[in-house]
């Protein structure tokens, strides 16, 4: 790397730092809590926090200011509280990725660009945007078919948004080899392997053609499913920059109100969300990897509707096995078979004892046991888990 191109990371690190430190999302961090080189640093963030910053409640909002590229990154970070800790999860999940759409002129042009074509000769009619996010906007449109005319929902690239992740995303890599060479601690987190998946799915968001695909496959796998569905895929009129599918008419999941009063019962929904959820990753290996309440609706009758198919994972079958034999092995109880499968998967170094582990699986499982949903506090079970991979060096795990 040039010191011209070192210097340009820097100082745009160094201006995302100050909005961080201006928001005060380091007040209140524990400096015993950090590697020895990063407590000056912090010391000096606090100075420049603004009177009345509140510590970690910050963090979002000047998150939000950084823009696009970093509001991405947190919400990637809030999946992951063996990387970040439970408290400054549990403030990422803030994160509302909502953004000015651009106006219905650019996006006209966008989708003439795309299809080489007169926007009345794709669509019927082409409405203004009704969501907004980071990479792209959503609009609703109607389309004439064999059958009639039907809405769909149109999915637009943002301008300008590749160049500005791109340039985002360097910084970003830039910053995580430089932790990782002047804080050997911090290799246990793999830093740049995180900021690498995060570019990867970028990617992959950033091409509409393969987000079709995920939405298809998706809804293959649900074909048989009663209770759980995808929108079907308007492939005539998708690209790389436009994608287009079924208009979906439902209730967010996160509006319960208004779920009650359609008479859906919420317990029910939340069953039917985690069972599916599990059926998906551990059966067909392929899942909605970003399935917050915002992308998930429930329709008229009552299945629940995923959208927004830009993150997916996948599991092979040996990582479908072993996580099949943990989730059994804490509702059995039988904390030794939990503790021999990390050995087995090599989530956990032999270094350390199975009986050893073991025991601290134990401190994870008991207190959960025949416990319901809201009986358990999340935060101490996530502050427990991360002490537990610490403890037993446990590398952060990064899925392809």
């Amino acid at each position: 790397m040039s010191r011209l191109a070192a210097i340009g990371h820097a100082s745009r690190l160094a201006r995302a730092g100050f909005v961080l430190a201006r928001e005060g999302a380091f007040v209140g961090v524990d400096p015993l809590s950090l590697p020895p080189l990063a407590r000056a640093p912090l010391a000096l963030a606090n100075l420049l926090a603004r009177r009345g910053a509140q510590g970690l409640s910050g963090l979002s909002a000047a998150i939000d200011r950084l823009g696009p590229s970093y509001v991405k990154l947190g919400q990637f970070l809030a999946t992951r509280p063996d990387i970040v800790g439970p408290k400054v999860v549990l403030e990422l999940e803030r994160l509302q990725d909502r953004m000015t759409p651009a106006d219905r002129a650019v996006a006209v042009a966008t989708v003439e660009a795309a299809f080489g074509a007169k926007i009345d000769s794709v669509f019927v009619e082409f409405g203004d945007a009704v969501a907004a996010a980071s990479i792209a906007q959503v609009h609703r449109a109607r389309v004439r078919t064999s059958e009639g005319e039907r809405d769909v929902a149109v999915k637009l690239l943002r301008p300008g948004v590749e160049r500005r992740f791109t340039r985002d995303l360097s910084d970003m890599f830039f910053a995580a080899r430089s932790a990782e060479r002047f804080e050997p601690s911090l290799r246990r987190l793999r830093l740049v392997d995180v900021v690498d998946a995060l570019a990867r799915s970028v990617r992959m968001e950033m091409d509409f053609r393969l987000e079709a695909a995920a939405a298809s496959e998706f809804g293959e796998n649900l074909i048989h499913d009663p209770e759980f569905r995808a929108p079907k895929i308007d492939w005539d009129r998708t690209t790389r920059e436009v994608l287009t599918m079924e208009w979906i008419d439902g209730t967010p999941l996160g509006d319960t109100a208004r779920l009650a009063e359609l008479g859906f019962d919420a317990p029910k929904l939340g069953r039917t969300l985690v069972q599916s959820f599990l059926r998906h990753a551990l059966h067909d290996g392929f899942f909605h990897a970003d399935m917050h309440q915002g992308n998930l609706l429930v329709d008229d009758q009552g299945r629940i509707v995923a959208v927004d198919f830009g993150i997916m994972g996948r599991l092979g079958r040996k990582e479908r096995r072993f996580l099949a034999e943990i989730l059994y092995g804490f509702i059995r109880r039988d904390y030794l078979r939990v503790a021999e499968v990390h050995f087995e998967a090599g989530y956990v170094p032999p270094i350390h004892r199975v009986e050893d582990f073991a025991q601290a699986v134990r401190a994870i499982g008991e207190p959960i046991h025949a416990r319901t949903a809201d009986q358990i506090s999340m935060a101490k079970l996530l502050t427990l888990l991360f002490e537990v991979t610490a403890l037993f060096d446990m590398t952060t795990r990064i899925n392809s």
